[in-house]
């Protein structure tokens, strides 16, 4: 396990340390909007006197399409996406004390990904204080929604499926479709000076000034 990074070492408040991914499952089910597990290669807690207040996941995104787009096929397998953020109090500055850790401890060079959601009214106040670089909106996405299956997430029954192939796996009677709610897409790259100069130099996507909080277009 990773040596704890320490914040305020006067009273040695904060800590940030590696934990097992099923640490953080009950946070996410609990606490998190989206109500189900990701897919997680490293948990990260914050640790407030030593009590767990919060956890930040990363996890290899489910779009291999992302994986490539962003640097390009020859840095595809490393990329990751910070797929979950908790906070049980959320207290001034926890977030980016979490996130701004949890990066450093990362396995480098790594590219990381993530997402703050319109429809949540999220505009990534916690990336932007962790210089991540603003890459814009998702595209757009109509996603399947198969009667009998309506408590299971898309991903699970339609996972590497075209919508066309869904609708000749369940019948076109039994799908319908909606629009998926636009993210704001954000990554930042984490390795040496020269990496990450390399990693920056492959980004395909433009860099944007940041969205206000609650930005939506």
């Amino acid at each position: 396990m990773s040596e704890p990074t320490l914040f305020d070492d006067a009273t040695q408040e904060y800590a940030v340390r590696a934990i097992k991914s099923h640490e953080a499952h009950d946070l996410i089910l609990k606490k998190h909007y989206a109500k189900r597990l990701p897919s997680i290669s490293y948990a990260y807690g914050l640790l407030r006197f030593g009590e767990l207040k919060g956890i930040v996941t990363y996890g290899t995104p489910p779009s291999s399409t992302l994986c490539k787009g962003i640097c390009g096929e020859q840095y595809a397998s490393i990329v990751l996406e910070l797929n979950r953020l908790v906070l049980l109090d959320n207290r001034p500055n926890e977030a980016s004390r979490l996130v701004g850790a949890s990066l450093a401890l990362l396995v480098k060079p790594k590219i990381v990904v993530s997402f703050a959601d319109t429809a949540q009214r999220h505009s990534g106040v916690v990336y932007q204080a962790t210089n991540f670089l603003y890459t814009g909106l998702s595209a757009r996405f109509l996603d399947p929604l198969v009667r009998g299956l309506e408590h299971q997430h898309h991903a699970t029954y339609a996972h590497g499926l075209t919508n066309r192939e869904v609708v000749a796996k369940y019948g076109a009677e039994n799908v319908t479709f909606v629009e998926r709610s636009r993210k704001h897409r954000y990554v930042i790259f984490i390795g040496s000076r020269t990496e990450r100069k390399r990693l920056r130099a492959a980004l395909r996507y433009e860099v944007l000034p940041y969205p206000q909080q609650g930005e939506t277009e």
